[in-house]
């Protein structure tokens, strides 16, 4: 009887009563790391995503000077994003390493929200760790916690006319108060979770094309180093989701 008490609850399926999603990150790559199959999979079920980057991830890649970095990991993200079916890729341009959490970061992302009208809103990992429920594990950047943080607080702000009226005022945003859900990858306390079986291949691909990043970080050839990591990503949450591969989300409704 403990043992069954000690499972995790199994994993819902993902909302399916939405149209629009906004994807809210740091870095090229982020959603990449496990994100982009369940893109893939909703994109081609006629759904529109857009993704919002608060850096071009210049920092990122220690060989290449920052100013010839931020448009090489643009390139290789919009291209990325294409393969999973995303055209639209927007940068705010904070700079990559330093983000901090605070109310211009808070008001960007809400005029974002309130220009795409999303009733599904996805961010990356916003806690101080990527451990397990019982703490431990990696270090998370403070870029990761800083945009997850100010994601899962503009959904707020932008239904709200009196937070950043400047947007009204001065940009013609009106309130949009229609997000229904944000959903957070990379999440060690999942709830829900999209079939990867669809969507895996080409997110294979998408992570692929984020060439000049996965060169200097894994001594790998890159094919095997992505597959077996968006594989083996994949195959943990099968257990929770009835012995299917899946992308998980920890979701929260508003």
């Amino acid at each position: 009887m403990t043992e069954q008490l000690d499972q995790p609850a199994p994993l819902e399926p993902m909302p399916a009563d939405w149209q629009r999603a906004l994807a809210v990150v740091a870095h090229p790559d982020d959603l990449e790391y496990g994100g982009a199959g369940a893109i893939a999979h909703w994109t081609d079920g006629g759904r529109e995503v857009v993704y919002l980057l608060a850096t071009r991830g210049e920092a990122g890649i220690d060989t290449i000077p920052p100013e010839e970095c931020a448009p090489l990991r643009e390139a290789e993200q919009r291209a990325s994003a294409a393969v999973v079916g995303v055209s639209a890729v927007e940068f705010l341009d904070y700079r990559d390493g330093v983000v901090e959490y605070g109310l211009d970061l808070r008001r960007d992302i809400a005029a974002a929200i309130r220009r795409h009208r999303p009733e599904l809103l996805i961010t990356l990992n916003h806690r101080d760790t990527w451990g397990g429920q019982g703490g431990g594990g990696n270090w998370n950047t403070p870029d990761h916690k800083a945009v997850g943080r100010a994601a899962l607080d503009a959904a707020a702000d932008a239904g709200n006319r009196w937070i950043f009226p400047e947007l009204i005022s001065e940009q013609g945003l009106e309130p949009w108060n229609g997000v229904r859900w944000v959903a957070v990858a990379g999440s060690s306390t999942p709830t829900h979770a999209v079939d990867a079986g669809p969507g895996l291949e080409r997110s294979i691909k998408s992570l692929m094309e984020h060439k000049a990043y996965i060169e200097v970080l894994t001594d790998q050839d890159p094919e095997e180093y992505v597959r077996g990591f968006l594989t083996g990503y994949a195959q943990q949450a099968a257990p929770r989701f009835g012995g299917r591969p899946a992308v998980t989300f920890e979701v929260f409704s508003r």
